[in-house]
């Protein structure tokens, strides 16, 4: 198959463009370069196509010819969505209605939207599942929410085959550009920096490894998966925990490193997990890396970069 990336070039992107060539599919990436760069594609055999998925006509390029499209591109930072919100939905809104409306006329049916889970359900209490009734309390989580709305409705008119993917708090190699917690805090702890911490540390999240993610993306595609599905491993990680698995793999190397603890910012969730009994059931999805050697893992390629 020939499949449409967009964000090939962030995190998740370029390591689900790896997972898929390697899988005997073609890629063709679009990314607006914000915060990717084509380096991070270097030595795959992918074709590239620069520019923003607010720009209808860069859109109707990029979807010619493709079987699939994975759609990742987005703002997706919470804190930031609240100081601008007109940048999050022009982004997230704007940019997927561009991209499913290019698909209908172009004939693509197959699509993989990347949502997210806690931002659109707001502060209930976990494990959350698809079932429950969305209360975003982000401008990031209100955006995420209406694309899965269109895609829905595309479903239905149009008969696209639309799947929205809730994934959790994704980490793994690759993630040097990224700003979530693993990556930020891998980063500060290798510039002998402070870690630190908003709350008392006790606010829990599902932290997926990211091939184990790439996994149910693809699945998605080859079962014609859709709806929304969420994708995590169903497992609350204190974020205390998560900087004593830090503390653990860094000091294998001989790095220490301080935690410094503020107040609580407005607008982020404290405790979130998913149920993924539809994701085992609907694409036999399966989390296999454990916290402990995802984070070995990232250390070390973090390492290595340098």
């Amino acid at each position: 198959m020939k499949f449409l990336v967009t964000g090939g070039c962030g995190f998740v992107g370029v390591n689900l463009s790896h997972y898929l060539v390697q899988a005997g599919h073609s890629v063709r990436v679009l990314d607006n370069m914000r915060l990717g760069s084509p380096d991070h594609l270097e030595g795959l055999e992918v074709e590239l196509i620069e520019g923003d998925i607010r720009d209808v006509p860069t859109v109707e390029r990029a979807v010619d010819g493709v079987d699939a499209v994975v759609h990742l591109a987005a703002d997706t930072r919470v804190i930031p969505s609240i100081e601008d919100p007109k940048f999050n939905f022009d982004n997230n809104v704007i940019g997927t209605f561009n991209l499913i409306e290019a698909m209908r006329a172009a004939g693509i049916k197959r699509m993989v939207n990347a949502s997210t889970g806690g931002a659109i359900l707001g502060d209930v209490t976990p494990p959350v599942h698809e079932g429950m009734v969305p209360e975003p309390i982000s401008p990031y989580g209100a955006s995420k929410l209406a694309c899965e709305g269109y895609l829905s409705a595309y479903a239905g008119s149009y008969g696209m085959q639309a799947a929205s993917l809730r994934f959790t708090n994704v980490y793994g190699p690759r993630s040097f550009h990224k700003g979530s917690v693993v990556a930020h805090f891998i980063k500060q702890i290798l510039a002998g920096k402070e870690l630190v911490v908003y709350g008392d540390g006790s606010q829990a999240r599902d932290y997926i490894y990211v091939d184990d993610l790439c996994q149910g993306i693809l699945a998605c595609i080859d079962r014609g998966a859709a709806g929304v599905i969420q994708l995590g491993t169903g497992i609350p990680t204190p974020l205390n925990d998560l900087i004593a698995v830090l503390r653990d793999v860094a000091g294998q190397d001989g790095i220490s490193f301080d935690v410094r603890y503020e107040d609580w910012r407005p607008g982020e969730i404290r405790h979130t997990y998913g149920l993924i009994d539809k994701a085992r059931e609907v694409l036999e999805f399966d989390p296999r890396v454990k916290l402990e050697d995802g984070i070995r893992t990232t250390w070390e390629w973090f390492r290595k970069q340098g």
